[in-house]
């Protein structure tokens, strides 16, 4: 964009005029960036993240050979894109990271011990912060400096945001200075957010929210105009990936659920409209999701962290009435669809910062239908959801326990299998123990794969085990599994232990004969 429309199209975006005096290039802003810097960046599941600093930091990185000597604590509400934090992560700019990460660069410097990574409920993480413990050893208890994406500036000078809120608002609330990054390429978003603040105790109060409607925030972020130290423009779309056509598997397990679904209303547990609906990000959720598009469900509602372009299809079903999440993470087709067809999707959507989307609270008030997929879920309905084997982190728990644990239905979807490298069934996601537990037994209440459904509400331990081996398990698998249960049923039992009966010395055997022989089916017979 040439500078003369570039400064009238921000005129246009930034409507306090007091601002325009901080317009600035991002070289004008490498000052506030030193090494070993607290940053903070807008952004959640790869969308609303900022684009221009970000890159510009890395291009001075490359461009000075100075790799490992700019390196940064940075924080997002989830991920962000990966032209940026993996770009980063490539050069050896990121010192720490929190709370949830995408890209392969990323997460090989974590699983190579160069980044420092903790991982946090996504719920839990916003307040975290602002109570300082991510800052308890600074000075100040303050990040440097938070970058955010927004589209417009308003006249009280508090920021629209793009497509999600995550963190946002308490990474501003903790910001010693602030960057706004202007992006001009995306249309005014105003009144698609639902923004609330956080106050801290004793003086925090409840979310009034009964209803998935129901709005109880601004429809912009507040900020303290004095922190801003620069105007960015920017014209760079959030660079999003086609989403995969649901497969065989997931079209199962997606029939697998709308039965099970259907019979919970049968039984009258479930209203015929359900209850309102979360859903992870994959292959499954939206096979799930596209699935309810083709049933006999309607007047449904979303309550969920992202909403991916099934939703879409959902909406112009007519099956879905509203939907609320923190963020809105659609193909550049499903964007092209959502920005052309603003005035249908206008008030039937609501973006809400991620301690709201996914409060506990408010989640099992409103009896939310919660789904997700795991790394690996055992026989007795302990979930992995983050640590391959055990110790290699793919991006983090995100908020998936945020909802299990509060959710009226807690669901956890999987394929039955995996193929490895040598083998099209190499890795069952059923296990005798998982290597690393997220979600604890205690939390699931339904384990679906293509295979099956095992309803494990009420069910003692050894009861669940032969449930999810018979229901879930792949056929090449359930021999296995079945022989573990019955000798480890067996040895407990003889000696008084046999509440939840565990071989300890074979409970990774399988795992073990993935590493050692490139299949789980290579174990030795227990």
């Amino acid at each position: 964009m040439a500078p003369g429309m570039a400064l009238a199209a921000l005129k246009q975006r930034i409507k306090r005029p007091s601002m325009l005096s901080k317009l600035c290039k991002p070289k004008d802003l490498l000052h506030h960036f030193p090494n070993g810097a607290y940053i903070g960046w807008s952004g959640f599941t790869g969308v609303g993240y900022p684009k221009i600093m970000p890159t510009f930091l890395a291009d001075h990185v490359e461009e000075n050979d100075l790799q490992g000597k700019l390196r940064y604590t940075l924080f997002v509400g989830a991920s962000a894109g990966a032209e940026t934090e993996n770009r980063w992560a490539a050069l050896n700019m990121i010192e720490r990271r929190a709370p949830h990460q995408v890209g392969k660069n990323i997460a090989k410097g974590i699983n190579e011990g160069r980044i420092k990574f903790f991982d946090k409920h996504l719920s839990m993480f916003p307040v975290d912060l602002v109570y300082g413990f991510y800052t308890k050893d600074r000075p100040t208890n303050k990040l440097d400096v938070v970058v955010v994406e927004a589209t417009d500036i308003l006249e009280d000078g508090s920021i629209v945001l793009g497509a999600s809120v995550g963190a946002t608002p308490e990474l501003i609330q903790l910001a010693d200075k602030i960057i706004i990054e202007v992006n001009t390429s995306l249309p005014h978003m105003e009144g698609l957010h639902d923004i609330t603040m956080t106050d801290l105790p004793p003086n925090r109060k409840p979310y009034l929210i009964m209803g998935v409607e129901d709005r109880i925030g601004k429809t912009s972020v507040p900020i303290d105009t004095e922190k801003v130290v620069g105007i960015v423009h920017s014209d760079y779309m959030d660079q999003t990936l086609p989403n995969a056509p649901a497969d065989e598997t997931s079209k199962q397990i997606a029939g697998h659920l709308i039965e099970f679904l259907e019979h919970e209303v049968s039984r009258g547990r479930l209203p015929a409209s359900l209850l309102p609906l979360q859903s992870g990000i994959g292959n499954i959720a939206n096979a799930v999701i596209g699935g309810l598009s083709d049933s006999n469900f309607k007047n449904l509602k979303v309550w969920t962290e992202v909403i991916q372009d099934t939703f879409l299809d959902l909406f112009d079903s007519g099956k879905l009435d509203f939907a609320t999440a923190t963020s809105i993470r659609f193909s550049p087709e499903g964007f092209k669809r959502f920005y052309d067809n603003w005035s249908d999707y206008q008030g039937k959507l609501l973006l809400r910062s991620q301690q709201v989307s996914n409060s506990p609270e408010i989640i099992r008030r409103l009896g939310v239908i919660g789904m997700n997929t795991p790394v690996e879920v055992d026989i007795y309905a302990h979930a992995n959801s983050t640590c391959v084997m055990g110790s290699r982190m793919l991006n983090g728990l995100g908020g998936s326990a945020d909802f299990l644990r509060s959710s009226k239905y807690s669901i956890m979807h999987t394929p039955s299998a995996r193929p490895s490298k040598t083998d099209p069934t190499g890795v069952s996601c059923i296990v005798p123990m998982c290597t690393h537990v997220d979600q604890t037994e205690h939390d699931l209440d339904v384990i679906v794969t293509e295979k099956g459904l095992a309803d494990v509400r009420g069910l003692s331990p050894k009861e669940r085990a032969r449930v999810i081996i018979e229901k879930c398990a792949h056929e090449d698998y359930k021999p296995i599994l079945t022989s573990y249960m019955d000798k480890a049923e067996f040895e407990c039992l003889r000696k008084g232990w046999g509440h939840e009966p565990h071989l300890l010395y074979n409970s990774f055997d399988m795992h073990r004969a993935l590493e050692e022989e490139g299949s789980m089916k290579k174990v030795k017979s227990f």
